[in-house]
């Protein structure tokens, strides 16, 4: 069977981007050289929160410098082997994303007997790169219910560990790389794996992932596409800059009136100038965060403007800090797990070491231990750690 495997050196945010960029230009594959994205809502698709730019920009370069590989047989009967990068280049201006793919892999991306897009809900779910990247290779099979054996070398490039000396062993591919990824796509997404492994002279050769469906809709199942096309939610989402695709996968995963809501919503937010920027984005983010309107208060015979307490006020202060700081904390949480994925093993683990040593007590190590470096209750230690390990720093909390 025909695939297209792309290389696994990319991190979880850079795999995430990569699948949203493909779902919005799809219709427009073999019709359009560019594609234009606003990058607010590129950045709300793939649940990357921040508004730094240059993490935006270091994975759209990662993007350019990662290869596409395909190998099929062509028209003629003869193999066909391709190489390319995965988008030919991008730009960003003026808070919109400009982007394109070569010819002959928007023609292998289009064609879906050579390749398959993943349910962008279930991408959501993944909290490892490699887990993510196992999941994408594999479900390019799931018709034919195995990959095929490959062989590790093939394997160790897929899931971008090919240039590490520490995974040339097996036991600790296998425990560290093998078994944590196919136990997390069995968990969090609609296929499930078992991997098989084949021994040449004893020594584990090659490897194949046996693919069974466990239940869950994937990105295509759409139920009645003509009657979504007709619905007056998805004329008003084209009509509001979104793609097709993306407009249909709304509508088919919330249902008609819930997207119409969030539309409204979107609508009068921006009659009162509260929308500045790019409309898409916030309604990208409505969606994702059931954004609702507040209800009116109740007209009274006399009018009277009711002014909020200051302990109401205090509320709405503290309940919006809140928030800020959660989205902050996140965008920390997810610069430090990028950054912890580029390193080996031992370099995790020595890091690991380095910042046990730094906390004062048992309490604080035991939270350490338990949830690693996602624990609130050393969080500011672990961003203090990390500014200066990370060469472009962490972002600081806005007021």
């Amino acid at each position: 069977m025909a695939a297209i495997h792309v290389g696994g050196k990319l991190t979880l945010l850079q795999r995430k981007l990569s699948n949203c960029l493909l779902l919005h230009a799809y219709d427009e594959l073999l019709t359009k050289n560019t594609h234009r994205i606003d990058a607010e809502t590129l950045c709300a698709l793939s649940g990357y929160t921040s508004r730094d730019r240059d993490t935006l920009k270091a994975a759209l370069r990662a993007l350019a410098e990662t290869t596409a590989e395909w190998n099929m047989l062509g028209d003629n009967g003869e193999e066909e082997w391709g190489v390319s990068s995965l988008i030919s280049y991008a730009k960003l201006a003026g808070g919109v994303c400009e982007y394109a793919y070569s010819a002959p892999l928007a023609a292998k991306l289009f064609d879906p007997s050579v390749f398959s897009m993943i349910n962008m809900r279930i991408q959501r779910n993944f909290t490892s790169g490699h887990a993510l990247a196992l999941y994408e290779n594999c479900f390019r099979f799931v018709r034919t219910g195995s990959t095929g054996w490959w062989e590790l070398d093939v394997f160790r490039r897929l899931m971008g560990v090919h240039d590490m000396v520490y995974y040339d062993d097996y036991s600790k591919l296998n425990a560290k790389i093998i078994k944590p990824s196919v136990k997390e796509v069995n968990a969090v997404s609609d296929i499930s794996l078992v991997a098989e492994v084949r021994r040449e002279s004893r020594r584990a050769k090659y490897i194949r992932f046996l693919i069974s469906r466990n239940g869950q809709e994937t990105l295509f199942d759409f139920g009645d596409d003509d009657a979504v096309r007709k619905s007056d939610a998805f004329r008003r989402l084209v009509q509001n800059g979104i793609a097709e695709r993306l407009a249909q996968r709304w509508i088919a995963e919330h249902g008609e009136a819930y997207v119409a809501e969030k539309m409204d919503f979107v609508e009068a937010e921006r009659r009162r100038g509260r929308v500045r920027k790019t409309p898409t984005g916030y309604l990208a983010a409505a969606i994702k965060g059931d954004f609702k309107q507040t209800a009116p208060a109740p007209v009274k015979s006399t009018p009277v403007v009711a002014e909020p307490s200051e302990e109401e006020i205090a509320e709405i202060e503290r309940t919006a800090e809140k928030a800020r700081f959660a989205a902050w904390r996140q965008t920390c949480l997810e610069l430090i797990d990028a950054s912890l994925e580029k390193r080996s093993p031992a370099s995790r683990k020595a890091v690991r070491v380095r910042f046990e040593r730094q906390l004062e007590d048992d309490f604080e190590l035991g939270q350490f231990r338990r949830y690693g470096w996602h624990a609130r209750a050393v969080f500011s230690k672990v961003r203090d750690f990390w500014s200066d390990l990370i060469p472009e720093g962490l972002p600081e909390q806005s007021d």
